[in-house]
């Protein structure tokens, strides 16, 4: 049996098939590199070789910490509660019903709301997080070299939240394992070079299907060290002018608004496209 805000959400297949073009017309300008991003192969060894050995063991430790997500989430699983009160106030906003819904939202129930309040709440999350990440770019730009090693497992760990919110906002769970695995392959994909975002969709093809134990080449992924590294490496030249005293404060303001909007971008797109897919199954098998 449908409620009544299940009876009145479901968007027609043209509407789903129309949207999901969108999404592939987002994924083939991925595969456009920008000039910058190609000097953005500047080794990040260079990086190395300026930062003291005590700094550069802090961020690996930051970065083993982060990878310890995977397994266990730590305190980088967040509470879905804020995220799902957010919806909630964008669906009485969108759909004119201050009453909201007739019953409590959970997860699993965001996923059948309305594609357009999901890809609001998202757009605020992203706007959201992108005005944190700004501030946080130009508090740790202020010390250079000295607060560096502060803002790159900041800004890894502010990314790692904000996929978390948008994987909500699409109706997934963030404390699932697959999901945790998922939530990586987003980051990773965010920062990687044309030849890396191609691998990685053609990873996620296959995600939308219901077994998702039977995608081989997410579930045995191991390699979150090398995840972290590109990820660390791909900002090669970016963090570099960030080292500069005082005007690091402009360079890590614009560096760090850039990756929470690449980040965001990408989850949005990469959960939609899952949302959509799931959607378009469910008419068929309908």
């Amino acid at each position: 049996m449908t409620t009544p805000e299940q009876e009145r959400i479901h968007e027609t297949r043209h509407e789903l098939q129309t949207a999901l073009k969108e999404i592939e017309a987002w994924e083939a300008e991925q595969k456009d590199l920008w000039f910058w991003e190609k000097l953005g192969r500047l080794p990040f060894q260079v990086l190395d070789r300026l930062t003291p050995k005590f700094l550069n063991k802090k961020i690996g430790e930051a970065l083993d910490e982060l990878g310890n997500y995977l397994q266990a989430g730590g305190r980088y699983l967040i509470s879905e509660k804020g995220t799902l009160r957010h919806i909630e106030e964008v669906f009485e906003r969108e759909s004119g019903e201050p009453d909201g819904l007739t019953e409590a939202l959970t997860i699993e129930k965001a996923g059948i709301l309305p594609l357009q309040v999901l890809d609001v709440t998202a757009n605020e999350i992203i706007q959201s997080r992108s005005k944190i990440a700004t501030l946080q770019g130009a508090t740790t730009g202020i010390g250079g070299i000295l607060t560096l090693a502060i803002d790159i497992p900041a800004i890894l760990g502010l990314s790692l939240k904000t996929i978390q919110e948008i994987a909500i906002c699409y109706g997934y769970d963030p404390k699932d394992k697959q999901e945790r695995i998922f939530t990586i392959k987003v980051l990773q994909f965010s920062s990687s070079d044309i030849v890396g975002k191609k691998a990685i969709l053609e990873e996620l093809a296959d995600y939308a299907a219901a077994d998702k134990e039977k995608v081989q080449m997410i579930s045995q992924l191991q390699g979150w060290r090398e995840v972290f590294a590109t990820y660390r490496d791909n900002w090669g030249w970016k963090k570099l002018f960030q080292l500069i005293p005082i005007a690091g404060i402009l360079f890590g303001a614009w560096i760090n608004r850039g990756t929470l909007k690449d980040v965001g971008e990408a989850a949005k797109m990469l959960y939609r496209k899952r949302r959509i897919l799931e959607r378009l199954n469910a008419q068929v098998d309908g």
